[in-house]
């Protein structure tokens, strides 16, 4: 691994590199790179074959013994130890664990996605905005070992720092396509993927219906729901009773309870054909 001298001036060019990656989404997409914070997530990336440029970190936070152990083999990530004035210059999260990474982003093209599985179980999120709710729609797609996730109409650049840390590291570990609506249910349609989309108008309890076949579950935004062009191609609308006064949850709670519903089914009875 090659070695910077240590940098203790927050003006150096490589400091101020790396603030403008995790500020502006346009230079993330120009450069093809964004931030990532955290020993955890850093695991998460490597495990998935990210490719690190730069690792910086903190003495007084992690030992550069640690930072290799990590690492592992790979060598042709460059070692840069910061200063605490840098490091806390740089340091997104309130809790640090006293390193960063410049790391490579992967293209996510919808023609490019493959499943492994030859019944997929699919999440399909439309046009969502906030990072919070991305990062927990990717948490669920993780933790249901969704075969992918798919999001349409993107608002908000899948590297968004905050998207990296309300996914805990998720962004990294599930297949996600992004693409327009029209390509995603062309794609879908093309894979003999049923559609089921969330909507208040003209569905069935979402428990009545069977998800065993190969799947597709479309969430909209709380505020507006599903365009219209989704909800024409839905194989059957899906509703989720409310009991309360309001009639919507928010969307990554709602996709949860879908998404482990087509999981009880698949785990009770033989895919349809």
């Amino acid at each position: 691994m090659q070695e910077f001298k240590h940098i203790s001036s927050i003006q150096n060019s490589l400091i101020k590199r790396v603030v403008l990656l995790q500020n502006k989404s346009k230079e993330r997409r120009k450069e093809g790179l964004f931030i990532l914070e955290g020993k955890r997530e850093l695991e998460l990336a490597l495990k998935s074959g990210y490719t690190i440029e730069t690792l910086l970190y903190n003495e007084k936070l992690v030992t550069r013994s640690e930072v290799e152990r990590i690492l592992k083999t790979t060598w042709s990530t460059s070692l840069v130890s910061v200063s605490q004035e840098v490091y806390n210059k740089l340091a997104y999260r309130n809790t640090t664990e006293g390193l960063l990474v410049v790391a490579l982003a992967k293209n996510h093209q919808l023609e490019q996605l493959e499943f492994k599985s030859k019944n997929p179980l699919v999440l399909v999120a439309e046009a969502p905005e906030k990072p919070g709710n991305i990062g927990a729609l990717l948490r669920t797609a993780d933790a249901a070992n969704l075969d992918a996730i798919i999001i349409a109409n993107p608002k908000t650049d899948l590297y968004n720092p905050n998207i990296i840390r309300s996914s805990v590291g998720c962004v990294f570990t599930r297949n996600i396509a992004l693409a327009d609506t029209p390509d995603i249910i062309s794609f879908l349609k093309k894979k003999n993927i049923s559609i089921y989309c969330a909507a208040l108008n003209a569905s069935k309890t979402y428990i009545e219906l069977d998800y065993t076949g190969p799947s597709a579950i479309v969430v909209g935004t709380e505020d507006s729901g599903l365009s219209e062009e989704w909800l024409r191609t839905s194989k059957q609308n899906i509703i989720i009773p409310m009991e309360g006064e309001i009639d919507s949850m928010n969307v990554s709670v709602s996709a949860a309870i879908l998404i482990f519903e087509a999981k009880r089914q698949r785990q009770n009875r033989p895919a349809t054909k």
